[in-house]
């Protein structure tokens, strides 16, 4: 934050460029902050908004600041970026509203409310930008066919953020098998991972598997392999 301390002359020059229409003389209170300025998740598309309650705001100025790109977005009721999806608004009293419309992931970051008193009085949140899972269908697999005794490698990859989580299980409920050197053979109803790894494939391991990636986003997503086992 010392970047807005040492740019403060700059933001002062903005700010009396902008009179405050609803309290033309400056309070014998200082400013002072109600609630603190909360953080916000919000999935890709969707609107963000910040609320900053100041009391006693006298003749001084709100102004929103995105404090990592050191940009100042918006004073008292004026927008001074040149982004269309942000709006400001106030209630007339005390609170300040700072929405950002269809919220892209470059939105992602910490935003300040913050009061031109010297020194500035200031307070920061972080807008987290998160975006449901998604199956990349070409780098997954699709049904396969495998002889007895064969080996198949199942590949599921998905996007989003945060980083989803893939598990495997198996359509009608049977259980896995995963067969290795180290512990033998192992079986699991679910089994998580980018690929599955089937060795010594028997015929009841053929059917469908289904790849579920999720990452806490809703919804989750998935994608049904079919594996057949040629007998020999």
């Amino acid at each position: 934050m010392l970047f807005y301390t040492a740019n403060y002359r700059l933001l002062h020059r903005i700010v009396h460029k902008f009179p405050s229409p609803h309290h033309p003389a400056v309070s014998a209170f200082e400013p002072d902050f109600v609630y603190p300025l909360e953080n916000v998740t919000v999935a890709k598309g969707r609107d963000a908004t910040f609320t900053c309650v100041v009391n006693n705001l006298g003749g001084y100025r709100v102004a929103w600041i995105k404090a990592d790109a050191k940009a100042i977005l918006a004073i008292h009721e004026h927008v001074i970026t040149n982004n269309g999806r942000l709006s400001v608004t106030h209630n007339d009293y005390n609170t300040w509203t700072l929405v950002i419309r269809n919220v892209k992931m470059e939105d992602r970051g910490v935003y300040m409310c913050q009061v031109n008193t010297d020194p500035m009085k200031m307070q920061t949140a972080f807008l987290e930008v998160v975006i449901p899972p998604d199956i990349i269908y070409e780098e997954t697999s699709g049904d396969m066919m495998v002889p007895e005794g064969g080996s198949a490698k199942l590949i599921c990859k998905a996007r989003g953020y945060p980083k989803p989580k893939i598990v495997w299980r198996r359509e009608d409920g049977r259980e896995i098998i995963a067969r290795n050197g180290t512990h033998g053979k192992m079986k699991a109803t679910i089994v998580e991972g980018e690929m599955l790894s089937l060795t010594k494939v028997t015929r009841s391991e053929m059917g469908a598997y289904m790849c579920i990636a999720s990452n806490g986003v809703p919804p989750s997503v998935s994608k049904r392999l079919k594996l057949q086992v040629h007998c020999k």
